[in-house]
């Protein structure tokens, strides 16, 4: 069955250049912002992490993390850390395009790539770091208006956007993400 939406995700990511992030950090990390068919429509797979984890305990947040040694780009960052959290195989991850980059709030400079979760995944969440998997669908990110607090990093004011969904808040770097894409993705 043909997904008409991934095809005008992958036109509308060609036509824009991701903006890439100046700034040095203290390292490079990167996540999937993996989605997935249900019915003819995307939802985003998003995790929520452990309480055991080192940082963003309890957050919601796409399947990612740090460059490590062995890693040869920052898309392979990407696959190997949802290999690690999700179980999620590499040969089910369609790259759909690069995304903007962000710097965390830890110092790290986050690239996100989009990538269509292929028919035929299986989940296995790691324990360690994944509490549950979320599968959002897009269309609630889309007619749903974020709540904005604006806090200061840097000495400037920044936008923090929180997104309601089923008594679990997307919020941070990760609902930033969401917002910017659907701004990008526009009416399609």
């Amino acid at each position: 069955m043909e997904v008409v939406w991934k095809e005008r995700i992958r036109q509308r990511l060609l036509r824009i250049p991701p903006r890439s992030n100046p700034v040095a950090s203290k390292a490079q990390a990167a996540v999937l912002m993996g989605l997935l068919d249900r019915r003819g429509e995307p939802c985003f797979l998003l995790t929520k992490r452990t309480q055991e984890v080192a940082t963003h305990k309890g957050q919601i947040c796409f399947p990612g993390g740090v460059e490590e040694c062995g890693d040869r780009s920052l898309w392979q960052t990407a696959l190997r850390e949802t290999g690690e959290e999700v179980g999620i195989e590499p040969e089910y991850v369609e790259l759909l395009g690069r995304f903007h980059d962000y710097q965390a709030v830890t110092d790290i400079h986050v690239a996100c790539y989009v990538g269509y979760l292929k028919p035929g995944f299986s989940l296995t969440p790691s324990p360690a770091e994944v509490e549950r998997v979320l599968q959002v669908p897009y269309a609630f990110f889309r007619d749903t208006r974020p709540v904005v607090e604006t806090r200061h990093r840097g000495g400037r004011p920044i936008p923090v956007y929180f997104f309601d969904y089923q008594g679990d808040s997307v919020w941070g770097l990760t609902a930033r993400m969401i917002k910017d894409f659907l701004d990008v993705m526009g009416d399609w």
